[in-house]
């Protein structure tokens, strides 16, 4: 990746998970994860992807999630988003969900937040549907696709969220820090369908 961007736009930036960054202080920055989901890559899972992402200007403007073994392919410019995979090609939507009593709510897992913020998001765990653990990036894309409804995350990276915020605003979904702020330095973030279960998430992580 690093070899074909440097090829065919030499002006651009990078930032990456593996070997480095390169001219962050250029217009447009590439933003590369080669494996999001280690953990459940070792452990031979499919809850992983290939993440790029394009910034420009600090701001995400492009975002794709690659899963080679499934061949699926999620993508979005923050206008819309796309799906293209073995059952063919389509947009993505997120779902309408009224509250956190309706909401399906994943996060990686528990065990990466520090005690403080892990007693702060067991309180919306105790609130919601369903909590699943797991998914990694995958997880993100499946909110963009209208499965699940929330995601609530600690100790992220730039990489692991600015190829999926595109994706997740194209889909119409909102991506926030827990202060309900920019989301694409990382940090703690939540990503919501719907802006209902997004406020209520926001109530109870403040």
């Amino acid at each position: 990746m690093r070899t074909l961007i440097r090829r065919s736009f030499p002006a651009h930036g990078i930032l990456g998970e593996e070997y480095g960054d390169e001219r962050t202080d250029a217009e447009y920055i590439w933003v590369l994860d080669p494996i999001d989901g280690t953990k459940s890559f070792i452990a031979g899972m499919v809850a992983w992807g290939t993440l790029i992402g394009l910034m420009r200007f600090g701001e995400p403007v492009f975002g794709m999630m690659h899963q080679p073994f499934t061949r699926e392919r999620f993508s979005g410019d923050g206008g819309a988003a796309r799906y293209r995979g073995p059952g063919g090609a389509r947009d993505l939507h997120v779902r309408d969900c009224e509250g956190l009593n309706d909401a399906v709510m994943f996060t990686t897992s528990p065990l990466l937040m520090n005690r403080t913020d892990r007693t702060v998001f067991t309180r919306v765990e105790d609130k919601v549907k369903l909590s699943r653990y797991g998914g990694d990036c995958y997880a993100y894309c499946m909110l963009a696709a209208g499965q699940i409804d929330l995601i609530i995350e600690t100790e992220i990276k730039t990489h692991d969220i600015v190829p999926l915020i595109p994706i997740i605003i194209g889909a119409g979904g909102i991506v926030t820090t827990w202060e309900n702020g920019p989301a694409q330095s990382g940090g703690r973030i939540v990503v919501a369908g719907d802006k209902r279960v997004h406020e209520a998430a926001l109530e109870v992580l403040s």
